[in-house]
């Protein structure tokens, strides 16, 4: 009786999954690859993508 006792206590005791740190992680990572695309896009061309066009939803960034 007293091992149910122990178990049960440890079931209930049980650490819970961080749901705000992977909230966090997930719009943060959201967040990188946006500003990254954007960046990227506004950078200096590789050869070969000099005559190709921005995409409609990346903004213009002027120098």
């Amino acid at each position: 009786m007293s091992m149910n006792l122990i178990l049960g206590d440890v079931a209930t005791n049980a650490p819970h999954f961080p749901v705000s740190a992977t909230l966090v992680l997930i719009f943060g990572f959201i967040a990188a690859a946006s500003i990254g695309s954007i960046a990227w896009y506004n950078s200096k061309r590789p050869i070969g993508w000099k005559d190709k066009e921005r995409p409609n939803v990346v903004p213009d960034i002027e120098k």
